[in-house]
């Protein structure tokens, strides 16, 4: 591209906030593309196979660290952050501390961000674009992601000042915590850079106490293999035994290491109605939606990320989750009635499930 000069291209990134802002993201920052740093700790953690069977992130190699190999002629990334958060955290604990209530990770309560937010970005795209067709002899290309490609996006938003990285590896911004999602715009436009955040964790290690599984096995340092939210969304298979009981009533990701930081004092409900819950999935009963047929899930998660697991594994994790519930005729009879499903994965569980059941009855009935 022709070079623009550096008051055009100031005044540009500007404007790319400003317009950013309207279109409903918190924050708009830029960033440059050396990664190296990531790049360094991403080959680390695959080395140690903390990705489980999550092949993606080490299938493109350095595509995902290097951002010109994954849209050529990029030197800089456009990162925004949307805030999700839907409820407060005393509603979030006590859908936790009820052993028969149905917990979904709370990003995945309303509708799927990917769509939406990828929407919003083309739109700052065409506003970009329709400003740079007034530049002389000015060429871009740009393309947007949301969590839809090679894109090491916490790294980049970290670098383009939206947050820092903090222990349980999730983004954490001073005014507004941790409850967002992030998206990104790589473009051949040589704005201007925004400085990167700086951490603030200090020697807090409340998200590495708190989680179920023990999976933030050090400060920045996550072992996916026992996260609960790999274990409910990405792991196809069975889920390992001795992990089992220490899920809970988590059916679909877990929030633990954000409900517990305190830095999301700061974070505030979302504007955005499209991330409020829907069928009340932020109050159902484990008894309830294990009940749903195939066809009932697919209606009640149109639109969702959780459709994205499929019925069987669905069921799969409620069956844990029932499993871990207190001692209940009306759990075990649920639990029978899928204890021949046609499904290797369900029937295991269920199976697993019961036993549970059996042997706390027995507990209760000695006392």
């Amino acid at each position: 591209m022709d070079i623009v000069n550096p008051q055009q291209l100031a005044t540009l990134a500007l404007k790319i906030k400003h317009w950013g802002q309207q279109l409903g993201f918190a924050q708009v920052g830029i960033s440059d593309t050396d990664l190296a740093e990531a790049e360094s700790h991403l080959h680390n953690w695959l080395a140690r196979d903390f990705h489980g069977e999550m092949d993606y992130m080490q299938r493109h190699g350095t595509k995902r660290s290097r951002p010109a190999l994954l849209h050529e002629g990029t030197l800089r990334v456009i990162s925004v952050r949307m805030d999700y958060l839907p409820e407060t955290r005393l509603a979030m604990n006590e859908s936790l501390d009820d052993p028969t209530a149905a917990y979904i990770s709370r990003y995945a309560l309303g509708r799927d961000y990917h769509k939406m937010m990828r929407q919003r970005l083309q739109k700052l795209i065409d506003y970009l674009q329709a400003e740079i067709a007034l530049l002389p002899e000015t060429d871009s290309t740009m393309r947007a992601f949301v969590d839809s490609a090679p894109v090491l996006e916490k790294a980049i938003a970290e670098k383009a000042g939206l947050g820092w990285i903090g222990k349980h590896a999730n983004l954490i911004n001073r005014q507004a915590g941790s409850w967002f999602f992030l998206g990104e715009i790589y473009t051949n436009l040589p704005l201007p850079i925004d400085s990167k955040a700086t951490a603030h964790c200090g020697e807090c290690n409340a998200c590495l106490d708190v989680c179920p599984t023990q999976a933030i096995v050090a400060p920045y340092q996550v072992d996916a293999r026992r996260c609960v939210s790999y274990l409910t969304i990405e792991l196809h298979g069975s889920i390992p035994e001795p992990l089992r009981p220490l899920i809970g009533n988590r059916i679909y990701g877990c929030d633990d290491c954000q409900i517990i930081c305190p830095w999301n004092r700061f974070a505030k409900l979302t504007a955005e109605k499209d991330f409020n819950p829907r069928h009340q999935l932020n109050s159902q009963q484990l008894l309830a939606v294990f009940a749903w047929s195939e066809a009932e899930f697919l209606t009640k998660t149109e639109g969702s990320a959780i459709r994205r697991i499929g019925y069987e594994r669905w069921l799969r994790n409620i069956a844990v989750a029932l499993g871990n519930a207190p001692a209940s005729s009306l759990i075990i009879d649920a639990l029978k009635t899928k204890h021949d499903h046609n499904s290797a994965l369900v029937k295991e569980h269920v199976l697993w499930a019961l036993a549970q059941q059996h042997n706390r009855s027995l507990i209760t009935n000695d006392i």
